[in-house]
């Protein structure tokens, strides 16, 4: 018999106009639209034209994806228009993840999302006198019951305000151009950090058009570095906190109360770029590195720049509370526009600090994860391990760490129980694969050869999604 030759096979091929006024792609048509449709219809047959012209097609196999060209259509259709970010199960005991999202949303918060953003709000009108509002308003009356009204000292609660901007390094930025634009900020060389993302300190402060002042060594700053770079330039004294590491050792840091008293001499203000910054008690949960928004305040910081995502547990936002007059001048200067966060943000951070005030800790997802202790999450691991082990699967319970992530306490670690897996016939590598093309992916960490899955940050409703993952890996 003759080959066919490609000329012949590419005859065979339908056009995309024929291909997609197919009767039964007609529900597809109406479902998705034509234009979608037809995209689809194109990228499956330029599939199969790649196929012929590397002849990995022939007569035969070239009849058969004929015949099922309606079911690839739909196949590539759906998967065309699938939603890239989708959510997924985290084993990892990572509790604020940054690849995977880091904090997750009170349920309260996406109540309250869906209930103000599927119809009109009130973002920027004041119902009272029927004019145009401050978006502010929604989250400033609660900042200031959860900072100011517990203030003991330092700033008074009539001197405290605090506006929201879309994450902490535009908190920077804004801070920064306000008060010391073409002037100094004199910055201890041991705080000149990079955080994920490439985002550096020198860097923010040259886009602010600020001159950084850098005092001291990497590992010693004492605070007469600080007093003898203060000149007529300087416009700002800037502690950073070293969120994602630690210097040890032959180390030396001038005292917050040092740099207050400094910064009151020179009438200068002092500023502190917390980065992830809490409302919380961390002490309660064995975090004792981390420094408080609360604790900076109170010993008399003028201005504090945190995150929504990360201890606190809540949106993606960038915080800066501190002195009226100086949040005021942020308030009025063009960039806090540009860097505003919309009523999606409002919506949900007035959700999360509702919580706070009501001392409803637990309503916040990461908070309720690191107050978990190893005793409640070692009786989730038993149950789920009588549930997987099998002639397949190999689990074995062991002790071991989570840890905060997101850049807050690096050198924190909160005690856990881990379920460690072994995939008989296969590596541990295999296994991590297998579940991260689960549905939904299930996130886990290998260690020592094996994986581990750490239930801290895997909410009670996941775990039998995790078993009913594991229990479709295929038998070797």
């Amino acid at each position: 018999m003759k080959t066919a030759s490609k000329a012949d096979l590419y005859r065979k091929l339908p056009s995309v106009d024929e291909l997609a006024r197919r009767p039964e792609l007609a529900g597809l048509a109406h479902e998705h639209g034509s234009a979608a449709l037809t995209d689809a219809a194109r990228a499956v047959l330029n599939r199969l034209r790649e196929e012929i012209s590397c002849g990995g097609l022939g007569a035969d196999r070239l009849n058969l994806a004929i015949d099922g060209l309606p079911q690839a259509i739909e196949r590539q259709l759906r998967h065309a228009l699938r939603y890239s970010l989708h959510p997924l199960v985290n084993a990892t005991g990572v509790v604020l993840h940054t690849n995977l999202g880091r904090a997750p949303l009170a349920g309260a918060a996406l109540d309250h999302i869906r209930h103000t953003a599927a119809t009109y709000s009130n973002l920027e009108y004041d119902l009272e006198t029927g004019e145009r509002g401050k978006r502010d308003v929604h989250v400033e009356r609660l900042f200031r019951k959860l900072l100011a009204e517990e203030m003991s000292s330092g700033l008074s609660r009539a001197q405290i305000s605090t506006i929201v901007v879309n994450n902490n390094a535009a908190a920077v930025l804004l801070a920064l151009n306000t008060l010391a634009e073409e002037g100094e900020v004199i910055v201890s060389r041991g705080e000149l950090v990079e955080i994920g993302g490439s985002f550096r300190i020198p860097d923010v402060m040259a886009k602010s058009h600020a001159t950084l002042r850098e005092v001291g060594t990497t590992n010693r700053t004492r605070i007469a570095d600080y007093e003898r770079a203060v000149t007529d330039k300087t416009r700002l004294l800037l502690r950073v906190h070293r969120s994602n590491f630690e210097i040890s050792g032959f180390t030396e840091q001038p005292s917050l109360e040092s740099l207050v008293a400094l910064a009151r001499a020179k009438n200068l203000p002092l500023m502190e770029d917390l980065g992830s910054g809490a409302l919380f008690d961390l002490p309660s949960v064995g975090i004792m590195s981390e420094p408080g928004v609360l604790d900076s305040l109170r010993a008399g910081v003028d201005l504090v720049t945190y995150s929504g995502d990360k201890l606190l547990g809540g949106p993606q936002a960038g915080l800066l509370s501190g002195r009226a007059d100086l949040i005021a001048r942020m308030r009025s200067n063009s960039l806090f526009r540009a860097l505003r966060v919309d009523k999606l943000t409002y919506a949900s951070l007035e959700a999360t600090l509702l919580a706070y005030v009501k001392h409803d800790h637990d309503a916040i997802p990461a908070l309720r994860m690191m107050r978990l202790s190893k005793a409640e999450i070692s009786g989730r691991a038993e149950t789920l391990a009588q549930k997987l082990r099998s002639e397949n699967l190999a689990v074995d319970l062991i002790d071991g760490d989570s840890v905060v992530g997101g850049g807050s306490a690096p050198s924190a670690v909160l005690p856990t129980r881990l379920l460690a897996l072994e995939w008989k016939g296969h590596g541990p590598d295999d296994l991590a694969a297998a579940l991260r093309q689960s549905n939904p992916p299930v996130i886990v960490r290998v260690e020592e050869g094996r994986v581990l899955l750490d239930l801290r940050t895997v909410f009670p409703e996941q775990d039998q999604t995790i078993a009913l993952a594991l229990a479709k890996l295929p038998v070797s």
